[in-house]
C-alpha cells in the first residue's frame, strides 16, 4: 500500500506536492470514490487509482533530464496561454514534470524528471542541492546593501529570508552578482535587489548542487547519469545522517 499522493508522483504526473493539492480538490478517486484526506492509501496492484477520471499507471522507468532554460520559456507542464514550456524543448521523453520554477524570463538549469522523490530532494530548501544564480542588477549597491542582504531580509507579504552567499562578479555601471540560496521563494533574488533599489537586470541559474550548465547553450538539455542521480539521493541520504531536515512544503524556486 503506497500513499496516492506517492502513486501520482510516481506516475509521473505531478510532484508529491501538486498531487497533495489535487487530492484536497477533490480530483483523486480510489475504486471510483473520491478521496480528499492526504493519508489514504492504494494497492498499485489492485485499485483503481484515477486523477480527473483517468486511471493512472506507474512509470517504471525513471527520467532524470537537465535543461538550460532560455528566456521567455514557462516551467509548466501546460499553459493556457499557448507560450513555449520547458517540457516542448526535452523531446519525447515521455511525462516528466519540472522542479521548481524559474520565472519566465529568468533562464538557467532547471530539472525535469517523473520521480516524485527526487524532485521533492532537489526542490526541498534547506535541502543538499544549494542553487546558484548570477545576477545582472542596474547600478551598483553599497556595501552595505549587499551585506544587508547577505544576512537575510524581509520580503513582500512579511517572509524572513535566510542568509545567503553573495559575491561580486564583475562591477560596472549594471554589475554582476553570484548570488547562492539554500532556500527558493517567489521571485527571491529581484525580490531582494529590488529591496536596494537596484533592480535586477537579468537572472540566470548556473548551478544546482553539483549540476552546471558547462557545456548546455540555452535551450539545451541532457540526461544524468546513473551516477548523478545516484549521487543527489546520496546527498540527501547523508543529510539526514548528520540530523538535518528539509522542508517539505518547498519553496517555488520561481526567482
Amino acid at each position: 500500500m503506497e500513499r496516492l499522493q506517492k502513486l501520482i508522483a510516481q506516475a509521473g504526473l505531478a510532484s508529491r506536492r501538486q498531487a497533495e493539492e489535487w487530492i484536497r480538490q477533490g480530483r483523486v478517486s480510489v475504486n471510483g470514490r473520491i478521496v480528499t484526506e492526504l493519508g489514504e492509501k492504494a494497492d498499485p496492484e489492485r485499485d483503481y487509482v484515477k486523477v480527473d477520471g483517468r486511471l493512472i499507471r506507474s512509470s517504471k522507468r525513471k527520467v532524470y533530464i537537465l535543461l538550460n532554460k532560455p528566456r521567455q520559456v514557462i516551467c509548466s507542464a501546460a499553459d493556457p496561454e499557448g507560450r513555449v514550456k520547458v517540457t516542448d524543448l526535452v523531446g519525447a521523453v515521455g511525462r516528466v514534470f519540472p522542479v521548481g520554477r524559474l520565472d519566465y524570463n529568468t533562464e538557467g538549469l532547471i530539472l525535469l524528471t517523473n520521480d516524485g522523490e527526487f524532485s521533492r530532494i532537489v526542490a526541498s530548501a534547506g535541502g543538499p542541492l544549494a542553487k546558484v544564480y548570477h545576477a545582472k542588477v542596474r547600478g551598483t549597491p553599497s556595501p552595505e546593501a549587499i551585506e544587508r542582504l547577505r544576512r537575510g531580509i524581509r520580503i513582500p507579504g512579511g517572509v524572513r529570508l535566510s542568509p545567503c552567499r553573495i559575491v561580486p562578479l564583475k562591477p560596472g555601471p549594471n554589475s554582476w552578482y553570484e548570488v547562492t540560496l539554500t532556500e527558493g521563494r517567489n521571485r527571491q533574488i529581484r525580490n531582494m535587489f529590488d529591496s536596494v533599489g537596484h533592480p535586477v537586470m537579468k537572472l540566470r541559474r548556473v548551478r544546482i548542487g553539483f549540476l552546471t550548465d558547462r557545456g548546455l547553450e540555452p535551450g539545451q538539455h541532457r540526461r544524468l547519469s546513473p551516477e548523478e542521480v545516484e549521487r543527489v539521493f546520496a546527498a540527501a541520504r547523508g543529510r539526514r545522517g548528520k540530523g538535518g531536515s528539509w522542508n517539505r512544503s518547498a519553496a517555488s524556486d520561481k526567482l
